[in-house]
């Protein structure tokens, strides 16, 4: 074990018992599981500042005191994060259900203007969060024309597809209504949600806020939950217009992935544009 994460978790008050276990999933940083003499905990090791941004938004989302469960950071520093190990168990109805109520319930916590303090990142991607007092110019400035123009410079989105981006980005004023920033996860996929013996969790967090779709439209990106995950968030005020908020949000994901991992996602882009500008 290296000394920087040993010293870490002395000064945490945990004694070590063996070695560090890799666990799989993490596509851009190395996690590892380690068993302590207090308790077991989660290792992130990673780019320092995307860490100080993680734990900033594990901090702030357990400062809401939703139902949801989220991971108490409990050292930093020095290229690693130490959190708190959660415990998994299968999902079922009334997790989903769960997970929708306490979704609704992080979304309730709302600020005057769209962003965050501090920048972060979605995975490796850089997440410039400067706040703008109006949704659809954040969403516009923020989110949609940097990432396409990135996709574009390393010719990953053709000139066309580009424009049409652009133009959903110009165009959002005409459909798309100003609200209170909810804060929200901000990389909530399927991958991002636990379920546990003491209810259902969220982990590694791109927080700011922004419109609450931002959330939902993550969870439907790879698959879906289920019905009973909408029937307590929406307690029956689905927006009409879901479908075309839906793609909307999940553009600027799919853009992150066609940033990452190459050109396997451009085709899903074109068809999240094609899906908003029909109107869903």
């Amino acid at each position: 074990m290296e000394s920087t994460l040993t010293s870490l978790l002395k000064g945490a008050g945990l004694d070590p018992q063996g070695e560090p276990r890799p666990l799989s999933g993490g596509d851009i940083a190395a996690v590892y599981w380690l068993e302590t003499r207090q308790k077991p905990v989660v290792i992130k090791r990673d780019d320092s500042t995307r860490l100080d941004g993680e734990a900033d938004g594990l901090r702030a989302l357990r400062e809401t005191g939703t139902s949801l469960l989220v991971p108490e950071v409990l050292a930093l520093g020095d290229g690693w994060l130490v959190m708190e190990a959660l415990e998994r168990m299968s999902p079922s109805t009334a997790s989903a259900a769960a997970l929708g109520e306490g979704l609704r319930h992080l979304h309730g916590h709302t600020a005057a203007e769209h962003g965050w303090p501090r920048d972060n990142a979605c995975g490796r991607t850089p997440q410039p969060n400067a706040s703008l007092a109006d949704g659809r110019n954040f969403q516009r400035e923020r989110r949609l024309l940097p990432l396409a123009r990135a996709c574009h410079e390393r010719g990953l989105l053709d000139a066309c597809l580009r424009e049409r981006i652009e133009r959903i980005a110009h165009g959002l004023e005409a459909w798309l209504p100003d609200v209170p920033a909810s804060l929200v996860h901000g990389d909530l996929w399927s991958g991002n949600v636990l379920y546990t013996p003491r209810g259902p969790a969220i982990i590694d967090p791109a927080v700011y806020c922004h419109y609450p779709e931002v959330d939902l439209a993550m969870l439907t990106l790879f698959g879906s939950p289920p019905d009973a995950f909408f029937e307590a968030y929406w307690e029956g005020n689905r927006p009409d217009d879901w479908s075309r908020r839906e793609a909307l949000f999940q553009l600027y994901p799919l853009l992150n992935h066609l940033l990452l991992f190459g050109g396997g996602y451009r085709d899903a882009v074109a068809r999240a544009t094609a899906r908003v500008e029909s109107g869903g």
